[in-house]
């Protein structure tokens, strides 16, 4: 399978999808990974480190070939022209506070998993939880300054 992992594109969001060890995993598992130029930059991850496990450089053109395409943040007006109806876009999607980015994924036939909605067999949404917890932790240390 074709991964694609896209640089993010909206304002002040600097996280990438897909971690070196990441795209390891998943070339070992024969998948061929394209990552976008520049995309791991925002978070201290260079070209070089993708390339080093197997992973390929390209645009964004290559990225969003991908079958399967991995983001942070859902797709930005910018990047709708790029979705498909035989691919599958994994990231945060906030449909309900974007009924654009909906629109726009449902005019393309693309197929959303939204990382927001994933459930463990037991019921809790563990993609969720990690950035609740972060949030939480942050919030009060944002209170504090303000």
């Amino acid at each position: 399978m074709r991964i694609g992992v896209p640089a993010e594109v909206k304002t002040d969001e600097y996280r990438v999808a897909l971690t070196p060890a990441g795209a390891l995993e998943l070339t070992r598992r024969g998948h061929e990974v394209w990552v976008e130029r520049g995309a791991g930059v925002g978070s201290g991850i260079l070209d070089g480190a993708y390339e080093r496990v197997g992973a390929r450089i390209g645009g964004a053109e290559d990225a969003w070939a991908g079958e399967l395409v991995l983001k942070v943040k859902e797709p930005q007006a910018s990047e709708f022209g790029f979705l498909r109806d035989d691919q599958t876009l994994f990231t945060y999607l906030h449909l309900a506070a974007n009924p654009g980015v909906a629109d726009a994924l449902r005019r393309a036939g693309t197929t959303g998993i939204a990382y927001e909605t994933v459930e463990d067999r037991d019921g809790p949404l563990p993609l969720l939880a990690p950035m609740s917890e972060v949030a939480g932790r942050l919030s009060v240390q944002a209170g504090a300054r303000y």
